[in-house]
């Protein structure tokens, strides 16, 4: 006899956890499935394990820079274990966190792999013994890391990594090469770098972070540079061999062919959705590139189905899956869902951090706008003078027709906590009077939001 629910979840990671807790919200009766640890791969293997990295990482490079602020330290060192068992820990803590709202909204937490057969209203959900019966089966089932066995990338726990391997090395090596300089490549970059390692990063694109307005990713590679990570940009790799004592990389840079040692290799080239074994291909499913095709809402097409999150497609980001799954989970109710378009801010947090919003000053143009651009640099922000933290600076695109704000772009210390403010701006529709009317307070780095703000039409007045 099959278990009866409202909504069946398949995947706890940031979009279907929330989009339980907000089916159970809704009065449904709900279930999840999990094959393996409640929060998925973001609270586990990803997101916030990695930014306890960092953080540890953050305060390690911080030590060089004591004499700045008047202190001094007699020894300077690391645990490196501890550093990595901090950052399980916070893991752990999440996941539990994760746990009690499962009970807490009285979700039935079912462990296992699922796999769908046609059934009634929508898919029936087998796990093991369990068959699961539902009105609405939403699959969240995620996302996992690109690899490119032919050529030697592909992880063997020891002397090539993924994201998985670089958060529990035994030790840290001497010596890496990074392999992709998207968000999740240049965070163990930075991390890496700040306790010591020799980093070196191979980008195939004409440019570092090639997702972000070209000025951002120009100023983020001299500051990484400064840092000591080299770059080979644009490079591609041919081969990877491995030996006992470390990694060899055969690639191609600027038409000349060029062999890197290092003692580990991390893979960081993207992604590629979780659409095996499912069962997906029985049903009629739709699936392209690794990702399942969908309405504006989530549909499969498949009476009965829905699919968000990073098996959706892009942009893969955590706070874009919880905001897919709230829409869809809305719209199944009969709600007025939230807007699936609102603006998704990006964050990449390095050393210095790295956020942005909307579009690049190139897309603008290619969009046949006729952006006006204004930037603030943090060298001239009282508060980031008397942190200490100057590097980096602020970049507004605004509709030169409507005053839209239509895209925004930082770079620097503690972005990411800021560049929520763009975000709203751009949900509201703000335009630059609204922007320039609104009061930061003194003194903080936001300021330099408001400047930039200014400076787009010719009024900034700190420079």
């Amino acid at each position: 006899m099959a278990d009866a629910f409202d909504v069946v979840v398949i995947g706890s990671g940031p979009g279907g956890y929330v989009t339980a807790i907000r089916a159970s919200q809704l009065g449904f009766k709900t279930a999840i499935v999990e094959r393996s640890e409640l929060g998925g791969i973001c609270l586990n293997w990803g997101c916030i394990p990695t930014k306890a990295l960092l953080k540890s990482g953050e305060v390690y490079e911080q030590l060089d820079h004591l004499k700045d602020y008047g202190l001094s330290v007699e020894k300077r060192g690391f645990d490196f274990e501890a550093v990595v068992q901090r950052s399980r820990k916070v893991a752990a803590q999440m996941n539990s966190g994760v746990t009690f709202l499962m009970k807490k909204h009285k979700i039935e937490v079912v462990q296992g792999s699922a796999r769908l057969e046609r059934g009634g209203a929508a898919p029936t959900v087998v796990v093991g013994a369990r068959k699961l019966t539902a009105k609405h089966v939403i699959l969240a089932t995620g996302a996992r890391a690109r690899t490119v066995p032919a050529i030697g990338l592909e992880p063997d726990g020891e002397r090539v990594w993924t994201y998985r391997e670089a958060l529990v090395p035994k030790a840290a090596p001497k010596s890496l090469v990074v392999v992709g300089s998207g968000a999740i490549g240049m965070e163990f970059a930075s991390f890496y770098r700040a306790l010591g390692v020799e980093v070196t990063v191979i980008e195939m694109m004409p440019r570092i972070l090639p997702v972000e307005d070209e000025e951002i990713s120009k100023v983020a590679h001299k500051a990484f540079e400064k840092r000591g990570i080299k770059f080979r940009v644009p490079a591609n790799v041919k081969k990877l061999t491995k030996s006992k004592t470390g990694v060899s990389l055969e690639i191609e840079a600027g038409g000349k062919a060029e062999t890197l040692q290092a003692d580990v290799c991390i893979v960081a080239i993207g992604i590629v959705g979780n659409v095996e074994d499912l069962g997906l291909e029985a049903l009629g499913v739709k699936v392209e590139k690794t990702h399942v095709v969908t309405d504006k809402h989530g549909a499969t097409g498949v009476p009965g189905l829905y699919a968000i999150g990073d098996v959706a497609g892009p942009p893969w980001l955590a706070h874009k899956a919880s905001h897919e799954g709230v829409h869809c989970i809305e719209h199944i109710a009969g709600l007025k869902p939230t807007n699936l378009t609102a603006p998704i801010p990006g964050c990449t947090y390095t050393n210095p951090q790295v956020a942005s919003v909307g579009l690049t000053e190139a897309q603008a143009k290619e969009q046949g706008l006729e952006p006006k651009v204004g930037r603030f640099p943090f060298r001239v922000n009282g508060k980031a003078v008397a942190a200490g933290e100057t590097e980096g600076l602020v970049k507004t695109i605004f509709d030169g027709k409507t005053g839209a704000l239509i895209g925004a772009h930082m770079v620097g210390h503690e972005v990411t906590e800021m560049i929520q403010g763009f975000a709203m701006a751009m949900t509201l529709e703000a335009t630059e009077a609204e922007i320039q009317a609104t009061v930061f307070p003194h003194p903080t780095m936001s300021e330099a939001m408001h400047e930039a703000s200014l400076d787009a039409y010719g009024r900034v007045l700190h420079i």
